[in-house]
């Protein structure tokens, strides 16, 4: 769902920027007050792990098209809302610059999309109602069955919420070509087959969380989840060599078809499936003098672009994008935690 500069005039794009800025801003401040200390490497970890997860694009069965997961449901319930966003921002401005994965003028609006649905919504809205409810009744079972329903539910949502903000933005942008309607009927349906699979995903890794450190989960009722049979140092270290694992080899297995947004706009009529909006690939949207410059600041900052080594289609390069870009997001909201004194035992006066 990573939008082109194409796809944004540059009012809208500096809008998003706004909204997404006042969220980091609001973030930050609430995390300045935080004093849970073990959370410090669990944020790196998890971050690095959900970089690594973006890169493995999924097949979605008879529609041409693939899908990846935002992660935004994920950080949120393991390191809450805030830190969950500020996390999801370093991963895609790492993606941005770095690895050309996205639009920098529209960094914001991707942010919004990807970040502040699944971290703020998907957190308020469905993780902690379902979490604290008592759904499915009382004990371990139970607390399984609200864990995988408050994941599925929370990616399905999360993933409608950004898939119809990419619609509006892109209709309020004034690109003509893509009438609202035929839009929103593409993008839709494909990211709800999107948000199922990263909800089992999402399920999957939290189930484990919750087994290994149930402490680590945000708004878990506790008398039912203690127990947990690993060290918080395993658990943090299981989830880096995954975190290794899924970027510098799975991804190797990504699929190449379109993604949801891709696919919405070109379709895969090489594969001999429909052409959806039929764009022109090479030559579609918006141009102008702010994208220009976003363009030209991103082809310098870029050293693996496309995850990739530059003019090269050598496996090496994804691998080494896979690890290289997992490390530098864990190394990151490392610095952004000491930086902002996040996650620090405060002192009782």
């Amino acid at each position: 769902m990573h939008m082109a500069d194409a796809l944004l005039s540059p009012a809208v794009a500096a809008t998003m920027y706004a909204a997404s800025g006042v969220a980091a801003g609001i973030s930050i401040h609430k995390l300045q007050k935080d004093d849970e200390p073990q959370k410090l490497p669990v944020m790196a970890v998890t971050a690095a792990l959900v970089f690594a997860g973006q890169m493995i694009n999924y097949t979605i069965p008879g529609t041409g098209s693939s899908g990846h997961m935002c992660g935004g449901m994920l950080l949120s319930a393991l390191l809450g809302p805030q830190a969950g966003f500020l996390s999801m921002i370093v991963i895609l401005t790492i993606q941005c610059l770095f690895f050309a994965d996205g639009g920098l003028m529209a960094l914001g609006a991707n942010i919004w999309n990807m970040a502040f649905y699944g971290c703020f919504v998907g957190y308020y809205l469905i993780w902690r109602p379902i979490m604290q409810s008592r759904w499915f009744g009382d004990g371990k079972s139970a607390q399984r069955a609200r864990i995988a329903a408050a994941s599925i539910i929370g990616c399905v949502v999360s993933l409608q919420l950004g898939a119809f903000s990419v619609v509006l933005e892109t209709s309020l942008s004034g690109i003509t070509e893509l009438p609202f309607g035929a839009f929103v009927a593409l993008m839709q349906p494909i990211h709800l087959a999107i948000g199922l699979v990263e909800g089992l995903i999402t399920a999957a890794v939290l189930l484990f969380v919750y087994e290994s450190r149930p402490e680590l989960l945000q708004c878990l009722d506790h008398t039912e989840g203690e127990g947990g049979r690993r060290s918080l140092r395993a658990v943090v270290a299981i989830l880096a060599v995954v975190a290794l694992v899924v970027g510098g080899g799975l991804s190797l297995l990504a699929s190449s078809n379109p993604d949801g947004l891709e696919w919405a706009l070109f379709g895969n009529a090489e594969q001999g499936y429909a052409e959806n909006m039929g764009l022109d690939e090479e030559n579609f949207g918006l141009s102008g003098k702010a994208a220009d410059t976003a363009a030209a600041i991103q082809e310098k900052t870029a050293f693996l672009p496309d995850y990739a080594f530059a003019d090269s289609d050598t496996p090496a390069g994804t691998t080494v994008s896979g690890i290289a870009g997992s490390a530098i997001v864990a190394g990151v909201a490392l610095l952004i935690c000491f930086a902002g004194g996040f996650f620090r035992k405060k002192k009782k006066t």
